[in-house]
Parts: structure tokens; C-alpha cells; sequence
């Protein structure tokens, strides 16, 4: 459908994390293959498109992913390769027999299921010895998504790479008006108490310089002397040059954050993309790279975003009367409330009364010291505040105590924290969604799939 001339796609990208990376990249995909099949159902020809951000050099990002342990503890799964180079874009990161291990940790810690062979198979099958980080991804994605037709691209691709000629040599002759532009699209920003995602400086270019061991090194423009050069080297270029190498190099150049949906949207036929809360970000200060170059801004929407709550976390909750909402006030505050409404109510009222029958009392001697000498009433203050915390404190050292001898407790709002909000962060920021293939195989997809409205902005929460 894609090659022919009225289709149009329905975009959305993310690094090439370990196995997957987080789940907010299933979620991407889910919000654009949603999206595409609700207007072929209105006869529009449209195809969800995954553009791996695989020219992206920050491995420590993609490097490690996290997962849920038998004990429904967060851990961490870490793979880098014996001879990883800095500065190597991640599609060109290749991953050795380090990964086998890798593999045998991050299964050997997880519950066995049902489904655990099939899953572990099919990691196995897609991150393998000599496979790069970008195309292990790519085939794991596109295994997850065999029945919605998700294409994947891949921007390292030569091929692709020539296809981007043109819009690469336009924005290297327009870079001087571009970079002026962002500066005064970033003042605006700042002048609106916005903070831009991408720092632009007057020396920016929007490009990387990829060199022959596929490097991706940063380019600045010396203002002073008309060229531009390449972070830690000595080479550098003139306009000229670089518009040359762009045409017929197109390989060695690699667009920034900012340029790289520009590009994307020259080589595709983009009616929407979906991103996260940064991305959009993006946009505010990338709107401007459009209209220079020519080409029309993308309309851009917010990617589904959702919390799984499985059943045995849906029951703690519903038992100590916890809304997920409540989760957001910390562990402190919901084991607090716990102690003083399920556990130990006698002490909590006692606690209640004594502070206040300890504040009438200040507020009576205060009242008093006003009327005799102000200079003692200021010193009340800081002698209340004393009082309040020393109580605050004990307080405190009650609830502890009460937790030590009720664990079971303490150990499932942990478990709570640890799999609804890892890391003091939404689910989808940090867990891996093989935590969840692994508990309920590959239907799981399809479930969210189900859950998925791609008219819907705010965070869903979903039990299962």
C-alpha cells in the first residue's frame, strides 16, 4: 500500500532499546497501527510507520531495560558488548555472545509461565550474536506486530540515505537562516515560560558528521573563519563542501533532533505522528525548520498511554481503599494511611487528639504571651514548630513499628510501587513489556490494542 501514490502513513519512532526498551515504545506503535486501521475503515489508504531512531549515539539510554522479578521486585537487564566503541550510532552497535547471557539472567529471574518458552524464544530469535542492537529490535517489533502490518524503517539504510540527498543539501545551503530561526524560536519559548528540549547556539548545525567507522561526531559552525568543523577532529568544511557531501554522501551526514522529523516527513507521505510529551515539545521549536525548507509542519498527538494493573495489585488496592491516583503521594504517605485506618486506629486517634489538644493549648498561651510581651509569642513559634515535629516524628516510628510486625503489607505496596510506578515514574516510562508477555503471552498486544482510542488524551488505567 505504501508504494502507491495516495497512501498515506501514520508515523511514530523510538530508540532501539533492550528488547523493546520501555513500554511507552509498544504504545507508540499500538497508537499509530490503531490510528491507520480507523481510516482504511473509512476507505482512506493508510499504513502505520515505526522509524527507529537508530542514528541516535547516547547507548546508555538503550543499553539496559527494566523488569519485574519473581518476587515482583524492579530489576535491571544490561547488555554491552565486549568491544563497543563510543560515540557509535546504535544501529551500528552489534551485539556479541554477551547477549546469550543476558538473556538466560533476564528469563532466569522472571516467573515461569506458560508462556515463558515461547517468549524466551522469540527474544532469543531476534537479539542474537552478531545482530545490531537496531535491526534485534526491528525484528522483535515486527514479530510482535506480525497482524497489524507496522512497517519499520530503518534511516542508516544507504538506500534511504540517498533518498534524503536533496532535503540534506537544502537545509545545509538554508542552515545559517535555520539556525537564526530556532534562536528566535527558542527566545519566544523562553519569554512564554517554556523551556526548549533541544539548546541551540549560535554555532549549532543541524547535522552530525558520520565518519568512515560509522562515528557520529557533533559539527559547529566557526562564525569567524566561514567553516564548519567537526567536534574533537581537525577536519572541517566549507557550505560548499557539505552541500557536495550531502548529495553525494548522504551517509556521512546524520540530522539532529530537530531535523530528523523534517527529513522523515520529506521521505513519507506523514498525515499524523504520534510522540511522547518531549517530542511534541519538539515541535514548538522545529515548526520553524519546516517553513524555511518549504514543507508542511505535521500535525502531531499524543501516544496512548497506559498502566497495567494486574489482578493481585487491583486487590491490595481495593482492599486498603486506594485509588491509583493516590499512588502519586508516595510510599511514606500510603503506608501511613494504612497503619492509621487498617492496622492500628486506637493509637492514630490518640496521636489526632493529643495534637489537638496540644495546639488549643499553644494557641491559648500564645494568645496570652501577645497580650504580656510580643518578643515571647515569636519565640513560641519556633518552640511550636519543635513540638510538631518532635510529635510528627514519633508518630512516624509508630507506623514503622506497626509495618515490622505486619510485613505482608509493607511488601505489597512495595511490590504496588515497584510494578505501577518503578522508579517513582509512570509504568511506561521504565518496565519492559516482556514483564507482561511473559505473565499473559503474546494476546497481551492484542489486548491493549483493544484499549487503545486514539481520540482519547488522558493516561487509561487498565486491570486486568
Amino acid at each position: 500500500m505504501l508504494r502507491e501514490n495516495d497512501c498515506l502513513t501514520i508515523v511514530t519512532g523510538q530508540q532501539a532499546g533492550l528488547f523493546s526498551g520501555p513500554l511507552y515504545a509498544i504504545y507508540k506503535a499500538l497508537s499509530a497501527v490503531k490510528l491507520a486501521a480507523d481510516l482504511r475503515k473509512q476507505h482512506l489508504k493508510a499504513v502505520p510507520v515505526f522509524w527507529i531512531a537508530e542514528e541516535d549515539h547516547d547507548f546508555d539510554e538503550v543499553k539496559k531495560t527494566f523488569f519485574l522479578d519473581k518476587e515482583g521486585k524492579l530489576k535491571t537487564s544490561e547488555n554491552k558488548p565486549k568491544d563497543y566503541l563510543e560515540n557509535l550510532p546504535v544501529g551500528f552497535v552489534k551485539l556479541d555472545e554477551t547477549i546469550n547471557e543476558t538473556i538466560a539472567n533476564f528469563f532466569g529471574h522472571q516467573p515461569f509461565t506458560e508462556f515463558t518458552d515461547e517468549i524466551k524464544a522469540i527474544i532469543a530469535g531476534t537479539y542474537k550474536n552478531d545482530e545490531t542492537y537496531s535491526a534485534a529490535f526491528a525484528k522483535l517489533i515486527t514479530k510482535l506486530f506480525a497482524d497489524y502490518g507496522l512497517i519499520v524503517l530503518s534511516p542508516l539504510n544507504e538506500k534511504l540515505k540517498k533518498l534524503c540527498a536533496p532535503i540534506f543539501a537544502e537545509a545545509i545551503e538554508k542552515s545559517d537562516e535555520i539556525i537564526t530561526a530556532l534562536l528566535e524560536r527558542n527566545n519566544l519559548l523562553e519569554k512564554a515560560n517554556y523551556q526548549p528540549q533541544v539548546l541551540v547556539a549560535k554555532n549549532s548545525f543541524p547535522f552530525f558528521f558520520q565518519n568512515e567507522n560509522g562515528e557520529r561526531k557533533g559539527l559547529r559552525n566557526d562564525l569567524e573563519n566561514s567553516k564548519f568543523k567537526i567536534q574533537n577532529s581537525k577536519l572541517e568544511f566549507d557550505k560548499a563542501e557539505l552541500i557536495k557531501i550531502a548529495q553525494h554522501s548522504p551517509h556521512n551526514l546524520s540530522p539532529n533532533a530537530l531535523m530528523r522529523p523534517v527529513v522523515q516527513d520529506y521521505l513519507l507521505p506523514t498525515l499524523v505522528y504520534f510522540g511522547g510529551a518531549a517530542e511534541i515539545a519538539y515541535f514548538a521549536q522545529n515548526s520553524v525548520i519546516y517553513k524555511i525548507l518549504n514543507r508542511p509542519v505535521t500535525p502531531i498527538r499524543h501516544r496512548a498511554s497506559f498502566t497495567i494493573v494486574q489482578a493481585k495489585h487491583r486487590r491490595t488496592l481495593e482492599k486498603y481503599k486506594l485509588e491509583f491516583e493516590d499512588l502519586f503521594d508516595g510510599r511514606e504517605k500510603i503506608l501511613s494511611k494504612i497503619v492509621e485506618q487498617f492496622l492500628n486506629r486506637e493509637t492514630a486517634q490518640i496521636f489526632d487528639e493529643t495534637e489537638e489538644i496540644i495546639n488549643t493549648q499553644l494557641n491559648r498561651l500564645n494568645q496570652n504571651l501577645i497580650n504580656n510581651d510580643l518578643t515571647l509569642s515569636a519565640n513560641l513559634v519556633n518552640r511550636r514548630k519543635k513540638i510538631q515535629w518532635h510529635i510528627g516524628a514519633l508518630r512516624k516510628k509508630y507506623h514503622l513499628a506497626e509495618l515490622l510486625k505486619n510485613e505482608i503489607i509493607e511488601r505489597r505496596i512495595e511490590n504496588i510501587f515497584a510494578a505501577l510506578m518503578p522508579n517513582d515514574a509512570l509504568q511506561e516510562r521504565t518496565l519492559n513489556v516482556v514483564t507482561f508477555l511473559n505473565l499473559y503471552g503474546v494476546n497481551f498486544i492484542d489486548w491493549v490494542y483493544e484499549a487503545t482510542n486514539t481520540n482519547e488524551e488522558n493516561h487509561q488505567v487498565l486491570y486486568l
